[in-house]
């Protein structure tokens, strides 16, 4: 009989940094804990984009959860794919029961952590990708139909790259910066995360002056990025520093601005709760 463990938010790949690496470092993707099949990509996988075939687990306040649940409502996928939240399984036993029994089915006697968020395919019960980065790419590429009316182009070919690097440039130097500032043990180290954090914050900030997204006119996936780690640096990471250095972090008003705008778009929700109650299963 394998081990339970309790759902776990990102990836479970995640090493303890060094505390004063500026980078944070991460394991390769690997079974049988890393699934990184895709949607489109290799139809003879069988993996077709075919609507109502898949299923979403997603982590309540799990920033990359929040990810996803914003990107399904921007594309409009809340009817074609299936979502459930799952939490620890005191909680949400019949959702975690079922994640769980994905992960197995995908791995043989697998005994690792059950990672959310989670594309599940419905077909066969199995675990497509736990990988994020990747699950928004299939949501945008092989599963959304862009040309309905109203609906943004979240990844288009000629920003790819660029909503790469600023999701790079986000985990690095916003949430893994913000996190050492707060909490690094040695002054040094909180010092040299604290400039990193307010370096990339008055770059992104200046970035704002004459467009109103992320890269340009057009909302896209690295808003959705942005507007995230932004409400997770002021709702997670703000507190722990000091109140200098707190002020420091609030004086971008740009970005302020940003994340009040973008939140009163509907799709633009805080909390998995809100965006599931009425979907939960």
């Amino acid at each position: 009989m394998s081990e339970t463990f309790p759902v776990s938010s990102g990836p479970a790949a995640l090493l303890d940094p060094d505390p004063c690496a500026p980078r944070p470092r991460i394991a390769p993707p690997a079974p049988p804990h890393r699934f990184r099949s895709r949607i489109g990509v290799d139809l003879a996988g069988g993996f077709y984009p075919v609507p109502h075939r898949y299923r979403l687990y997603l982590s309540a306040s799990c920033p990359l959860s929040l990810r996803v649940s914003i990107t399904l409502d921007l594309l409009g996928l809340r009817d074609t794919v299936a979502t459930t939240l799952v939490g620890l399984p005191e909680d949400t036993p019949e959702a975690y029961a079922a994640l769980r029994g994905a992960y197995e089915a995908t791995w043989h006697r697998y005994s690792g952590p059950v990672d959310a968020p989670a594309l599940c395919d419905g077909w066969t019960g199995r675990v497509v990708s736990n990988h994020t980065p990747d699950i928004l790419r299939d949501l945008a590429g092989h599963l959304s139909d862009d040309s309905g009316t109203g609906r943004p182009r979240l990844r288009p070919a000629a920003l790819a790259t660029d909503i790469d690097a600023l999701r790079d440039l986000l985990d690095a130097d916003i949430t893994h910066a913000a996190r050492q500032a707060g909490t690094a043990a040695e002054a040094e180290c909180r010092d040299a995360a604290l400039e990193r954090l307010l370096t990339a914050l008055g770059r992104l900030d200046r970035g704002l002056t004459a467009v109103p997204y992320a890269l340009g006119e057009e909302l896209t996936a690295a808003d959705v990025d942005l507007w995230v780690a932004l409400v997770q640096l002021d709702t997670e990471h703000r507190p722990l520093l000091d109140a200098d250095a707190a002020d420091r972090v609030s004086r971008h008003g740009r970005l302020r601005a940003y994340v009040r705008r973008l939140h009163a778009h509907p799709a633009f929700h805080t909390t998995l709760p809100e965006a599931l109650q009425d979907e939960v299963s």
